[in-house]
């Protein structure tokens, strides 16, 4: 039911890539540690990562309201007296939907890469939340997407600069990001569906924070090692 997949192994002792099958049906190279692949909702923990890394550095709290860290112009939705805060994004209980009811792509194979921050901003305009934040676990590709897009706008840059500058260059990901360089894109593994027929790489704009990263393996077990303190990191 693949056409190629790869396992990685850590632990104090040893650290293992296990590859299986093809980069693609086209292309019969092997996929391997290398191999970029789109990890999509994996971003999510590398924001709230962010998150914690400027809360360290005193650059916000984590019962900031997002509102502070948006335009002036933008309301969000509040509920019983209460705002949704940075760490009710990264937890998942703002209140928002998994999607904006407003999601309609004009592209279903790239669906993300039309949304932009206007349409976000107008849709927390427009929302009423069913319950007030804080109050219970929802799943929420735009709450993180949110929390992405507010702590670049702190950081006074991109997501993927913001990204890059807060957690790969320290823990060395050379591989990893949003914006692929021509050699990255030259490891990229073509997607498939559950038919095994080949897919579009995804897109996306003010909500990468959801889903926007690709990664390898080697990459990844360098921040697994550092998340289990199997070694010293700058984080």
């Amino acid at each position: 039911k693949a056409v190629g997949i790869v396992v990685a192994t850590v632990s104090p002792d040893l650290r293992e890539v296990t590859p299986y099958g093809a980069i693609s049906r086209d292309r019969p190279d092997t996929v391997n540690g290398d191999t970029v692949f789109e990890i999509g909702s994996i971003t999510k923990v590398f924001t709230s990562l962010i998150l914690a890394d400027m809360v360290v550095h005193g650059e916000v709290k984590l019962d900031t309201p997002v509102a502070q860290l948006l335009p002036s112009s933008v309301r969000v939705p509040q509920r019983d007296g209460k705002q949704i805060t940075l760490l009710d994004l990264a937890m998942h209980v703002s209140g928002l939907p998994r999607m904006p009811s407003d999601f309609k792509p004009a592209d279903m194979e790239n669906p993300f890469a039309g949304f932009d921050a206007p349409q976000l901003y107008a849709f927390l305009a427009a929302y009423k939340l069913p319950r007030a934040p804080g109050a219970q676990y929802e799943y929420s590709n735009l709450g993180a997407g949110l929390l992405g897009n507010a702590l670049a706008r702190k950081a006074g840059m991109s997501f993927s600069e913001l990204l890059r500058i807060r957690i790969l260059d320290p823990l060395g990901m050379t591989s990893t990001g949003i914006s692929l360089s021509e050699d990255q894109k030259r490891r990229l593994a073509t997607g498939y569906d559950s038919s095994l027929q080949p897919t579009r790489n995804w897109d996306f704009d003010c909500l990468a924070g959801a889903g926007a990263r690709r990664s390898t393996a080697n990459d990844l077990l360098k921040f697994l090692a550092a998340a289990l303190e199997l070694n010293t990191t700058p984080l």
